[in-house]
Formats: C-alpha cells, sequence, structure tokens
C-alpha cells in the first residue's frame, strides 16, 4: 500500500476518517481511468467482431450464390437431357406418320381403280353377241391384265416415288433435327461458358474476399489477444486497488463504528443526565408543592391571627387595658379568573360573604385608607367550530386554545390574531400539518423566559416578543378560508369605591358589639409587623385568591419558593407557635392556576 494509516495522527479521530476518504478518492478516481481505458478496449474490440461477422456473412453469401448456380447448371442439363428424349421420340413418331401416310395413299388408289373398273364392267350392254362378248371378254382379260401390269408398274412407281419422298423427308428431317441440335449445343455452349465465367468469377470474388476477410481476422484476433491481455492486466490492476479500497473502506467503517459508539455512550450518559436532572427537577417540584402548601397553610393561620390580634386590641382598648398600636396602612388586592378559586374556613369567624367570578368576570380591589380601587376584567368567548379560545394570559405571555369536541381538527395555516385597541394586529400562522387532537389543548406562548417548544401541546412564537396587553384586547381565531372560528375579548375597567363591600373582604365581620373586623395593618407574608416580634410594613399587595404575592413598588409577583422561605423565617423569628387554644381549625384549597413564572425585578422589596 502507498500509504499506511498507522502514519497518520491518531489524537482526532476525524482528521484520519478525511484522511482515509481522501486516499478512498485517488484510487477511486485511477479506477475511473482504468475503467475508461478497458471501456475503450472492449469497444474496439466489439467493432471489431463486427466487422469480422459482416465479412463471415459476405463470404457466407457468396458460397450460397455459387450454390445455387450450380444447382441452376444441374437443373439445365436435366431439360437438356429431357427435350433431346423429346426430340427421339417427335423423330420416331414423324417417320411411323410417314409410313401410315403413303400406306393410305396407295390403298386409296387401288380402291379408286377397283371402283372405275366395276363401273365399266356394269355399264357395258349384255346384248351383244357371243362373239363380240367373247371378243370382249378377251379384251377384258387383256385389258385387264394391262390394268394389272399397269397397277403393278403403279405402283412399284408409287413405291418409287415414296421411298424418295420419305427419305427426302428424312433427310430433311434429320437435317432440321440436326441444325435444331447444332443451335441448342451452341446455346448451351454458350450458355455453359457464361456460367463458367460467371462462376469462376464469383468464386476468385469469394476466395479474395476469404483471403481479406482470413488477414482481417487474424488482426482481429491479435488485437483481440492483445486487448484480452490488457483487459487481463486492468483486471489485476482493479482487483489490486479493490482490495485496497475494500481495506481502507473496512478501516472507515471501523472508525465509524469507534464514532458511534462513543456517540452511542455520550448519548446514554445523556440521557442518564437528563434522567437525572429531569428527577431533581421532580423533586424540587414536589418539595416546592410542599412548601407552597405550608406556605398556604401559614398565610391562613397569619390571617387567623391578625382576626385573634385585632379582637385582643378591641378588647383591651374597650378596657382601655393597653393603648392603641398606630395605624398603619395595608391593602389587599383579589382576584378571580378562570379555574382559580381559594377558600379559607375558620371556626372562629361566624360569618364570611365571598364572591366566585365565572370565567367571563374578574375583579382586582386595592384599598388604602377608606377608599377602593377596583379594577373589571370582562370576558367574552364565542366559538363556531369545535376549537375555542379557552384562555389568554393578561400579561400577553401565552394563549390557549382548546379542542372540547370528539373529533381532531386539522389547523394547518390557520391564523391566530390579536387586536389591541387600535394598534396593528399581531397574527401567529399555525405550521401546516398542524393537527388538534380531540380533547386536547394547544398553547402558543412569546418568546418569554422558560417558555419550552413541545409540540403538539406547547409552541413557542419565537419572532414575538409579547401577545401584546392593554384596557381593551381581542384574541380571534380564523381558518384557511379567512371565517372567524373563535373568538375571546378582554376588557378591563378601573373605577373607585368610597366604602369597602362585604362580598369583597376576607376576614368577616365578628358577631356581637365588635366592630369591623377588616385587617387595617399589612397581610403581606413578608411584612411581619402583625406578629410579635416581626418587621415593619411595606407597601405591598397580597393576591389571596391566586395565592400571588405583588409588590408595590415593582408591580411584579414574587417567586414562591422565596416567599415560602421568607414565611418560614417570619413564622420562626415571631416566637413559635400560638398556643392550642387560639389555633383555629382551617382548610385551604388549591388552585389550579398556571404558576407564574419567568419575573426577575430589581430592587423589589418583595423579593
Amino acid at each position: 500500500m502507498p500509504y499506511s494509516l498507522k502514519a497518520w495522527p491518531r489524537c482526532h479521530d476525524g482528521t484520519t476518517v478525511r484522511a482515509i476518504h481522501l486516499l478512498a478518492g485517488c484510487s477511486s478516481q485511477r479506477n475511473t481511468k482504468k475503467e475508461a481505458e478497458l471501456a475503450g478496449a472492449l469497444t474496439r474490440l466489439k467493432d471489431l467482431e463486427a466487422l469480422l461477422n459482416s465479412k463471415d456473412a459476405s463470404l457466407t453469401t457468396a458460397l450460397g450464390e455459387k450454390r445455387n448456380l450450380e444447382i441452376e447448371v444441374r437443373d439445365l442439363k436435366a431439360q437438356l437431357a429431357k427435350l433431346e428424349g423429346s426430340l427421339a421420340d417427335t423423330k420416331k413418331q414423324l417417320q411411323d406418320e410417314m409410313l401410315r401416310r403413303v400406306d393410305l395413299e396407295n390403298r386409296n388408289q387401288t380402291l379408286k381403280e377397283e371402283l372405275d373398273f366395276e363401273k365399266n364392267r356394269h355399264t357395258e350392254p349384255c346384248s351383244l353377241p357371243e362373239a363380240q362378248s367373247q371378243h370382249t371378254l378377251n379384251a377384258l382379260m387383256s385389258q385387264r391384265t394391262e390394268l394389272v401390269e399397269m397397277k403393278r408398274r403403279y405402283e412399284s412407281i408409287m413405291v418409287e416415288r415414296d421411298s424418295g419422298q420419305q427419305q427426302e423427308y428424312e433427310s430433311k428431317l434429320a437435317k432440321a433435327l440436326a441444325e435444331l441440335r447444332d443451335l441448342h449445343d451452341q446455346q448451351m455452349n454458350v450458355y455453359k461458358d457464361h456460367m463458367e465465367k460467371t462462376y469462376e468469377a464469383k468464386l476468385e470474388n469469394a476466395r479474395q474476399s476469404a483471403d481479406r476477410n482470413s488477414n482481417l481476422m487474424g488482426v482481429a484476433h491479435e488485437e483481440l489477444q492483445q486487448t484480452r491481455i490488457r483487459l487481463e492486466t486492468l483486471s489485476a490492476q482493479l482487483d489490486q486497488v479493490q482490495n485496497q479500497l475494500a481495506a481502507r473502506e473496512a478501516k472507515v467503517r471501523e472508525l465509524e463504528e469507534a464514532l458511534s459508539r462513543e456517540r452511542d455512550m455520550m448519548h446514554r450518559r445523556l440521557a442518564d443526565k437528563d434522567r437525572e436532572m429531569y428527577e431533581m427537577r421532580q423533586r424540587m417540584q414536589q418539595q416546592l408543592d410542599e412548601y407552597q402548601e405550608l406556605l398556604d397553610v401559614k398565610l391562613a393561620l397569619d390571617m387567623e391571627i391578625l382576626a385573634y390580634r385585632k379582637l385582643l386590641e378591641g378588647e383591651e382598648e374597650r378596657l382601655r387595658l393597653s393603648p392603641s398600636p398606630p395605624a398603619h396602612h395595608a391593602s389587599v388586592s383579589r382576584t378571580s379568573g378562570s379555574g382559580t378559586h381559594s377558600r379559607i374556613h375558620s371556626s372562629a369567624l361566624s360569618s364570611s360573604k365571598k364572591r366566585r367570578l365565572n370565567d367571563d368576570d374578574g375583579e382586582t380591589s386595592s384599598m388604602a385608607g377608606g377608599s377602593v380601587s377596583r379594577t373589571r376584567i370582562l370576558q367574552q368567548a364565542s366559538a363556531s367550530g369545535r376549537v375555542t379560545v379557552d384562555e389568554v394570559d393578561q400579561e400577553g405571555k401565552y394563549v390557549r386554545l382548546s379542542n372540547k369536541a370528539d373529533q381532531d381538527q386539522p389547523m394547518g395555516h390557520w391564523q391566530v390574531k390579536r387586536q389591541v385597541g387600535s394598534q396593528n394586529p399581531i397574527v401567529y400562522k399555525f405550521p401546516p400539518k398542524f393537527i388538534l387532537k380531540a380533547g386536547q389543548s394547544v398553547t402558543i406562548w412569546a418568546s418569554v423566559d422558560g417558555a419550552i417548544h413541545n409540540p403538539p401541546s406547547d409552541l413557542v412564537w419565537k419572532t414575538q416578543n409579547s401577545w401584546g396587553t392593554g384596557d381593551q384586547f381581542q384574541t380571534t381565531l380564523i381558518n384557511t378560508s379567512g371565517e372567524e372560528m373563535a373568538m375571546r375579548k378582554v376588557t378591563r375597567t378601573l373605577f373607585q369605591d368610597d366604602e369597602d363591600e362585604d362580598d369583597d373582604d376576607v376576614v368577616s365581620e365578628h358577631a356581637g358589639e365588635r366592630d369591623s373586623m377588616s385587617c387595617t395593618v399589612c397581610t403581606h407574608s413578608l411584612c411581619c409587623a402583625c406578629i410579635p416580634g416581626g418587621h415593619t410594613c411595606t407597601d405591598s399587595e397580597y393576591n389571596l385568591r391566586s395565592r400571588t404575592v405583588v409588590c408595590g413598588s415593582c408591580g411584579q409577583p414574587s417567586d414562591r419558593a422565596g416567599v415560602g422561605s421568607a414565611v418560614s423565617s417570619s413564622f420562626r423569628s415571631s416566637g413559635g407557635r400560638l398556643p392550642g387554644g387560639l389555633v383555629p381549625h382551617s382548610s385551604l384549597m388549591g388552585n389550579n392556576m398556571p404558576r407564574q413564572r419567568g419575573h426577575s425585578a430589581e430592587n423589589c422589596t418583595v423579593m
């Protein structure tokens, strides 16, 4: 091998793999060149073989023509023999016919003479005398004798004449036959000479073609032999290169397998780490839930402690056992929305009135002194299909859509449009193949901290930081035809009341002679002025029903874990636990509101 894999540095597997691929590329280029030369040689060999086949075909054609001419000569000879036999038969028939003609002519002449004689004999008179009859008879006999002699002479003459004519006819016939035979012989000789010349010429041409084809075949065989030798050489080189390539490919596969094993090992390690992180998150979430439950119980106890403390201070003031404590500024903020309810039941409170808001109504009240600032939130929703706008975030973080039907809803290229007042609309477009399953929901998050893209339940709009918020905004679901399929409109109004209504108080009024028990001190979980040993109050709002602590200075909700730890420390600093007789029976029903996350306000008094 021209290159050794051991000579390459093994500090990085990627460099070795690239080097091997480079060597394999060079080998493949050489193989391509050799294969091109081999293909050219094979093409030339095919051309020579085609030429040889054409020459063989020409030779075969010439030999076939020769055989055809020989067959034609044999046929002509057979035809000539047949014609000669026919000529002999015709001559014999002619002679027989001539003899029969002469015989018939002689017989005809004899019969004519006998007929004349009989006519003459019967026409003579019968009344002649006897002498005359004798004389006549003698004359007749002599005449008969003469007639017989004349007949004999005539017959001899006729025979001589017929024999002469026959000889003449025979001589003429023989002469004509001889001339015809000579003519046929001449024609046969001419045709034979022509056929022999044609045969000799074609045979000579065939021999010359065969010689040329033999020479070309010899050259073709030599070239074929050389091509075969070159082909064997190229095949040997190709086998050698293929062996080298196979060895390098095997090395590449080994390196790739090693890389794959390392990758699988890293994937397993990452999976283990992810699983450990998931378990840690689950444990942290469980601990956070436990802390939240403890915080809820602590807040309920704080409220009850404040109520009892207010009762005790009222009794002390009435009996003038102790001076009245200084007045503190306090504010209580409550919100109620879709699926969010928080209730506190206490055996020490005689009666309490609470207001439950449905999905389309919400109210936030803030009390400062004797005036109450209320924020009323009105939501209007409608739907004409399977999908509804189930929930919209007031801060513009997400929009949740739900399919409450029993059939899947394809939503490819559907749009969610948010119109905030008179501003430009904000439009989100679904992916082409998105389908909302039956009974499922999808949350479309803006690009905020903590938003995780997890289709098909969570989609992150990476190019939009917020859905937009304001005093009035409308969220509309539009299909591909431009039809409005669902809508939710949110309207927020702010107004002030001079008196606090009973159904908005968390702390109920005490029955009997006691004054109003609405808390006039801070109810924030971090402001422990109401607890002995606690700290001073800050201007903060606590959202009891949603369990959200809202800072009065920055307006941001605090993190639950931090609040829980702060409340725990505040409770420990307050001097421990209350006596058993002062701790009423309390129960807290949790909420199912989505956990708020991602707030990082600076210089916040709550956090």
